[in-house]
């Protein structure tokens, strides 16, 4: 069972408070008095779990190999797309980790569990931390991937970004000693932004970490250039440049999508038709203050679009729709497959959560994770298939941790550990999270023993990839 269950309340609230009436039970709300602390809850989890136990690394003898893997996790995409895929994962171990949460998600389910639950991301790498805009244009920096999210435990979150920043920083050309640091600062960082969560009035909390204090809380200062530089691409990285690229005007008016195989097509007018029919069903996932501004708005063209890593395969459109000067807004309409999680959540022996529509799931998570979401982000279906729709090329830009300089790593490091655990803080109690993890370093310290140890086992499952692709076993379309 996990401790406290995720954050919308479920105990019933009653008796008498001091020197007020007595109030009414309402569900959803905390018990005035509670019968033990949080914080001492999670300092007794410690008897149960040292902290020292997260640096284990059990890949036993059952293990799928690598290959297998990926071979699984290429069920029921478009075949034509998964060589792209492939190639995609053989380019570095940090590409292969990227594309294999489901694989890791396996090794993390036969690791110790503190049982605190949250809602986590689920594929937390260091690449998939990035800006995009708010609803006034201003940009914030935040988790940006939330496929694979789900109600589970927080400490396989912070495992995966730790090790990611291992291979990022191998990748980058960093020591040995400076990237187990960056799996070490991360955890750190994770653990001291959990303890101030823990100590702040709870709407502080919520709404904690601006983005303009971020850099000073995480001493990220020599990070400062890069994210300027990624800021200003990312102001630029708008549905107006993408559709000055990739559109043409039409006769009579409007404007169409340009065919740039092998990530941009063309689809048949009937498919067309299907996506832009399920704009009906995606409206009613908004809320009603969206819709008259939507309504401004008409659909003009749809085509098919190639995405990331750990989605190509997975059908995805982007919609053009113009308004009455012929500006353009772009939606993405993505579909959206069962966390890989899941399976890897019973062998653990832990609750599965009730999926009603996956789209709404990918939704839901990342509303609760983020403390800014993009206001379009909805979901629907396209043939039976479930969907989720946002803005697409909505001032996003994002920091590629591979490509950072070893005295730049540290600081990502420590930036997206406290925004991991600020998302966290959403849907676990951060009072609870924060007496498990203390005041040492002992938990930072497993974290990067695990992190080292799991980059090792996967630049040997990405070596088995690579024999794989060279000895003909699987296809794969490099540098694409």
């Amino acid at each position: 069972m996990f401790v406290h269950g995720e954050a919308v309340g479920v105990s019933e609230v009653g008796g008498a408070v001091a020197g007020t009436a007595r109030v009414p039970s309402v569900r959803g709300f905390a018990q005035w008095a509670a019968k033990s602390s949080p914080k001492d809850e999670g300092k007794a989890l410690r008897e149960r779990v040292p902290r020292s136990a997260h640096a284990s690394v059990d890949t036993n003898g059952d293990r799928p190999d690598a290959v297998t893997a990926v071979e699984e996790s290429s069920r029921d995409r478009i075949p034509h797309l998964t060589p792209i895929r492939v190639g995609r994962m053989a380019a570095t171990p940090f590409a292969f980790l990227r594309g294999s949460a489901g694989l890791m998600a396996y090794d993390l389910a036969r690791t110790p569990l503190t049982g605190i639950g949250a809602q986590i991301c689920g594929d937390a790498h260091a690449g998939n931390f990035g800006l995009y805009a708010d609803a006034r244009g201003g940009l914030v920096i935040d988790l940006n991937d939330f496929d694979e999210t789900v109600h589970g435990p927080w400490e396989w979150d912070l495992k995966r970004l730790a090790a990611s920043l291992v291979l990022a920083g191998r990748e980058a050309g960093a020591d040995e000693d400076t990237c187990r640091k960056a799996a070490q600062f991360a955890a750190g960082s994770y653990r001291r932004t959990m303890r101030l969560l823990a100590k702040l009035p709870v709407l502080d909390a919520w709404n904690a970490i601006a983005d303009e204090e971020l850099v000073s809380h995480t001493d990220a200062h020599d990070l400062l250039g890069t994210l300027e530089r990624v800021s200003e691409k990312a102001r630029a990285n708008t549905s107006g440049r993408f559709a000055a690229k990739s559109t043409e005007v039409v006769e009579g008016g409007g404007r169409r999508f340009v065919d740039a195989p092998p990530v941009l097509r063309r689809v048949p007018d009937e498919e067309a038709a299907a996506v832009a029919f399920s704009l009906e069903e995606y409206l009613g996932t908004l809320s009603e203050d969206r819709l008259p501004l939507l309504a401004r708005y008409a659909v003009h063209d749809v085509a098919f679009r190639v995405v990331g890593t750990g989605s190509v395969g997975a059908r995805s459109y982007v919609v053009l729709l113009l308004d009455h000067r012929g500006e353009p807004l772009v939606l993405q309409v993505k579909e959206t497959r069962g966390s890989v999680l899941v399976p890897h959540l019973e062998t653990a022996g832990l609750p599965v959560p009730e999926v009603v529509h996956e789209g709404r799931r990918v939704v839901l998570g990342q509303k609760r994770m983020q403390v800014v979401s993009d206001i379009l982000l909805g979901w629907t279906s396209v043939d039976g298939r479930p969907f989720q729709v946002r803005q697409f090329r909505n001032r996003k830009g994002s920091v590629d941790p591979a490509a950072l300089a070893a005295d730049q790593i540290d600081d990502y490091a420590r930036m997206t550990g406290a925004l991991l655990a600020r998302a966290h803080a959403h849907s676990a109690d951060p009072r609870l999270i924060s007496g498990y993890c203390g005041k040492s370093e002992e938990l930072d310290e497993a974290i990067a023993s695990f992190s080292v140890a799991y980059a090792d086992r996967t630049e040997a499952d990405h070596t088995e990839l690579v024999a794989a692709v060279r000895a003909g076993r699987v296809v794969a379309e490099l540098g694409v």
